[in-house]
């Protein structure tokens, strides 16, 4: 097995569909309009030199290595910025040619440090590569005059001084840059700007004091630099190179498998020297990140060899008591004993289990059979529960599928975005990046969040609108911008007419019309000025390719599952669903969770969305798994916890969520858990929810695993083992020895097997299999006999459901009310650097960006409470409270707070409260009534909890595991 193959054609692909026919080196080639002749030549199989062009950024004609011969043209003019011409005849290797491009290498060199032996680039150099090209044997010029290479020793006047040269910058903890290396080619410039869209990066200098900066003077890691890691991938030299590499060596073989972090399902190419992982590098053909990164994928892989991974499965018979290691069968045999013991003791319905959104779809699977056919009932939930549950619904009753519409390519058709409830630079940065591409293009923006994303205004980008709407009125806002498109006509009748029930659109019109739901009427409530709402409904209405993303800032509230029927109804009411550049399109989370809604992780549905209550569904289970399969809905996880305090839920398996850190209202999570008594959590590290287990199963990374995950746009992705599971085994295979120890006959001897069988039962994964996704690379949901490349787009000739579904939206406010005790509004979210709980990411160098929660408050809220940047403060809410450090930030309107929920040593979610949504239980996180007053240190819960956990990682004869 060697490095995967990839081509570097020079410059990016034209999409036109006009040919054109020349001939180079005596080859005829057709290539689409507008092609530069470099890649053409490359198409053809012909190699031109070059070093300042690559493929994921634009031409840019610096380094003139790349020139060619073009016969009735006089000069030698750049292959990577001449668009090719019909008839045009080429030639890329002349003895005048060569000469030049000789004499522009030496130049290169003489100003380069010729330390190749011992460079970390040694192998990887295109600088190397070019010079070997060209045939450059000798260079005339020495490093006597001015150079960047060398630090001079200055004598006591300063003179021999050498102002060219630069120190190394290894401020950033996963890359170093070094200066004197570079050839200021702008590749890193330049993939900063077109590829990331941060703008970090600048030539400083000019002629011969040409050098790369981070900004003015800054070091990387203090700049605006994300470490995205475009730059590092761009840089022809040595000049940007990744620490692992200096350290490790270059990789002599690579596997392609995908991010385990967010939902947007980046694919890499995991870079290996044996089972060690040298570096991440993202693959140009993946086709939901193009060849892009964020700093978690690129870099923050270290958690998967970090000191505190749990390696032995560990059991303990009361969890004041310490962890005891055991063997696998001990460990399984006594998990599988107490589940017997309490489904005895206590009945059939008093246990059950928690599919995990960062598992493979193969494993979320298999938990989820583990609790129908082995513990006979359906107590199955995930982590969806908690962020998207009112995306299945809602999409689910409009236009009759529980999933987005587009694939992430549908952002480069896209001419108005509207963002609302999500931070995409946070949250699902490589999307923000082709989205912000697309804005600079020429398309609009309309946000709607409580805060100012970086989305409102950033490097080059703009949003037209900021719906600043006040947490907890997403409903009445999108209403009434449906009150502007249907009292102004602004609607696309014939679409209505064509592909929805017309008598229910009537009835929507009617309701949206009432003058209480007119911006005017609806400011008071929402904050949101009349005008800016009006504004904002006209440009999404008449702007073209209208397009709508949304995050946890929509389904994390009590009216969540109404908020995603609003933005359905708008979508449908404007025609902007069924084509390219369009849609509705909810940005997942985790990096799984929509394929862990896919394989049946609710406690209402099998498999592909079908209710357990459908006696032809179960039938196909049923026959296949050979056990009888209740068509009652189970518990959910909310509904497991208060069962739990109640006395009736005994027990309990969770594999890969951390629900004492992730749920709301901590509280009641620890009383539940406390009142079970068999916990067995099955994960990486001992996290929080194991302060309260009984049994510990080791879990697996994504590197040690095959398997396929389900991104945001439905893509089904592979997953690919690089290395031996550290545990011993993958997380499949626990939970098949699980099964075992319960006595079922489970004998999958790969996850392929589990796929065949999910294809066999799941109609939207018929035509899926681990051949087909080899031949094709990655297929998106639905795919069967039908669609057997998959759907990219979804309704296009029709709804799944028939004919759209309007549904009234009727604004009810929350329970959750701001009052004297309690005036401010907590809102909820992420950050870059970090993920979800922070379980991987804090275990990185990630940490540098952010090793703490912050509240962020508005300058006239601190100014009341007498607060500055930086103060330690009390947070309380109904629920409870904890201490913090603040930030004090205009990016907050006043009477909003804003924190992250990424450390436990903070645990936000103690504050908020036990609401949720109307129809799915979906926890209200983004509205809770809090107050923020001074503190002096941390809170009488805090220093509890730490007590706690402290106890409940101790291991016998090992050291306490500190977290």
């Amino acid at each position: 097995m060697g490095l995967v193959p990839e081509i570097d054609f020079g410059t990016p692909a034209s999409r036109s569909e006009k040919l054109v026919s020349l001939s180079i080196d005596g080859k005829t080639i057709t290539v689409p309009e507008g092609t530069s002749i470099m890649r053409a030549s490359k198409e053809a199989g012909i190699s031109v030199p070059k070093l300042c062009a690559t493929d994921m950024v634009d031409a840019f004609g610096s380094c003139r290595l790349c020139l060619v011969e073009i016969e009735g043209r006089p000069g030698t003019p750049a292959s990577c910025t001449t668009p090719v011409g019909p008839g045009m005849v080429v030639h890329t290797q002349t003895s005048r040619l060569k000469d030049i491009r000789k004499g522009v290498m030496e130049l290169y060199i003489s100003d380069h440090p010729l330390d190749c032996l011992t460079c970390a680039a040694n192998g990887d150099c295109e600088l190397q590569d070019m010079a070997g090209a060209v045939g450059l044997r000798d260079v005339r010029y020495g490093y006597e005059g001015e150079n960047h290479v060398k630090a001079r020793q200055a004598n006591g006047d300063g003179v021999g001084v050498n102002f060219n040269w630069l120190p190394k910058d290894e401020s950033n903890p996963y890359f170093t840059y070094d200066p004197s290396k570079c050839i200021v080619c702008s590749r890193c410039v330049r993939a900063c700007e077109e590829v990331q869209g941060t703008f970090a990066l600048t030539i400083e200098g000019r002629g011969f004091g040409s050098r790369v900066s981070p900004g003015q003077h800054e070091a990387f890691v203090e700049s605006e630099c994300v470490s995205c890691g475009a730059c590092v991938q761009a840089c022809p030299t040595a000049t940007l190179t990744e620490k692992s590499v200096i350290r490790i060596g270059q990789p002599e073989h690579s596997v392609v498998t995908t991010c385990a972090y967010c939902g947007v399902g980046c694919s890499f190419k995991a870079e290996m020297r044996g089972e060690e992982l040298v570096r991440m590098v993202p693959w140009k053909d993946g086709q939901a990140n193009r060849g892009h990164s964020c700093v978690k994928g690129r870099f923050a892989y270290g958690y998967s060899t970090h000191r505190d991974r749990i390696l032995n499965p560990m059991i303990r018979e009361k969890i004041s008591d310490p962890w005891r290691e055991v063997s696998w069968e001990e460990a399984l045999a006594h998990t599988a004993s107490e589940f017997r013991r309490i489904q005895y003791q206590y009945g059939r319905e008093s246990i059950g289990g928690i599919t995990s959104s960062r598992c493979t779809n193969e494993e979320t699977y298999l938990v989820q059979k583990l609790i129908r056919a082995g513990f006979r009932n359906n107590n199955v939930d995930t982590c969806a529960r908690v962020c998207h549950s009112p995306t299945g619904y809602g999409l689910g009753q409009t236009y009759g599928t529980s999933a987005g519409t587009q694939n992430f390519d549908s952002v480069e058709d896209v001419d108005v975005a509207v963002i609302i409830g999500a931070n995409p630079t946070d949250g699902h940065p490589v999307f923000a990046s082709r989205l912000k591409k697309r804005l600079r293009q020429g398309a609009k923006l309309i946000v709607i969040d409580p805060r100012r994303i970086d989305m409102v205004k950033s490097a080059h980008i703009a949003a037209d609108y900021h719906l600043q709407l006040r947490p907890g009125t997403n409903v009445a806002v999108v209403t009434a911008l449906g009150h502007v498109i249907v009292s102004e006509g602004l609607y696309d009748e014939a679409f209505v007419r064509s592909r929805c029930d017309w008598d229910e659109f009537q009835d929507w019109a009617e309701f949206v019309s009432d003058e209480r739901h007119s911006p005017e009427a609806t400011e008071a409530l929402t904050g949101v000025p009349a005008e800016t709402l009006r504004g904002a409904a006209r440009l999404y209405a008449r702007g073209g390719n209208g397009a709508i993303y949304y995050g946890l800032g929509v389904t994390e509230h009590s009216q969540g599952s109404t908020t995603v029927i609003g933005i359905a109804n708008l979508a449908m009411a404007t025609g902007n669903i069924g084509r390219p550049g369009v849609g509705v399109n909810p940005l997942r989370g985790q990096n799984n969770v929509q394929g862990s809604c896919d394989m049946g992780s609710f406690p209402h549905e099998l498999p592909g969305y079908r209710h357990v209550s459908d006696d032809a569904t179960r039938d196909i289970f049923e026959k296949l798994w050979g056990v009888e399969i209740s068509d009652e809905p189970g518990l959910r996880i909310p509904n497991m916890l208060d069962a739990a305090v109640d006395g009736s839920f005994k027990g309990i398996y969770i594999q890969g969520e951390d629900i004492l850190q992730s749920d709301p209202d901590t509280k009641h999570v620890s009383a539940g858990l406390a009142a079970m008594e068999c916990v067995v959590v099955q994960d990486l590290f001992l996290n929080e929810t194991a302060n309260y287990a009984h049994v510990f199963l080791p879990g697996s990374t994504f590197l040690e695993k095959d398997g396929t995950f389900t991104n945001a746009e439905r893509r089904i992705n592979r997953v690919r083992r690089v290395m031996s599971p550290k545990n011993g085994y993958a997380d499949w295979e626990v939970t098949q020895n699980l099964a075992k120890a319960m006595g079922l006959d489970w004998n999958y001897s790969h996850p392929s097997q589990i796929m065949d069988e999910i294809a066999a039962t799941t109609p939207t994964f018929s035509k899926v299999s681990y051949a087909y996704l080899e031949e094709i690379g990655s297929v998106q949901w639905p795919c069967n006999e039908k669609v057997p490349l998959g759907s990219p787009i979804m309704h296009v000739d029709g709804f799944v459901r028939g004919k759209g579904k309007f549904i009234r939206t009727e604004y009810v406010a929350t329970d959750e009310k701001t009052g004297p005790r309690f005036p401010l509004l907590l809102t909820t979210g992420r950050i870059l650097s970090q993920y979800n709980v922070g379980a991987q990411t804090r275990r990185t160098e990630n940490v540098v960006w952010h090793e703490e929660d912050r509240l962020e408050i508005h300058p006239h809220d601190a100014e009341n409470r007498g607060l500055r940047d930086g103060d330690w403060v009390r947070l309380a809410s109904r629920a409870g409270e904890t201490t913090l450090r603040a930030t004090i930030t205009d990016r907050v309107s006043p009477g909003v707070v804003y924190t992250t929920f990424h450390h436990p040593d903070t645990q936000a979610n103690v504050i908020t409260t036990d609401f949720s949504d109307w129809a799915t239980n979906c926890p209200e996180y983004k509205v809770t009534a809090v107050q923020v007053s001074p503190s002096n240190g941390p809170s009488h819960w805090q220093e509890e909890y730490d007590a706690l956990a402290r106890r409940s990682r101790r291991i016998e004869g090992r050291l306490e595991a500190a977290e």
